[in-house]
């Protein structure tokens, strides 16, 4: 998958270091990944939750911070649309983030 809109995880992990090698793990796996559809990723990644408009959750560290990216699989593309802490995302609709 090309993973559009990194500059949000940058940004994130500045100031918030400890979650630094878990958003390089999800990238790495993410930027090496071709997945066709839905099946294909929750095969990659289980905990993933798909929240509509094209938008998955992806947890991170347990699920303590989760990430939300759009998935366009025709294109192979995903926007990374926000990342945050479990807490900060039970205050965001992420259908249309």
């Amino acid at each position: 998958m090309k993973l559009a809109n990194k500059q949000v995880l940058n940004k994130f992990v500045k100031k918030h270091a400890i979650v630094l090698k878990a958003v390089e793990k999800w990238v790495f796996e993410v930027e090496n990944a071709k997945w066709d559809h839905h099946a294909d990723l929750k095969s990659a990644f289980p905990g993933a939750d798909y929240v509509g408009n094209n938008r998955y959750v992806f947890n991170l560290k347990g699920d303590g911070y989760r990430i939300v990216a759009i998935v366009l699989f025709i294109d192979n593309v995903m926007n990374v649309r926000w990342i945050g802490s479990h807490a900060e995302y039970n205050k965001i609709d992420c259908s249309i983030i």
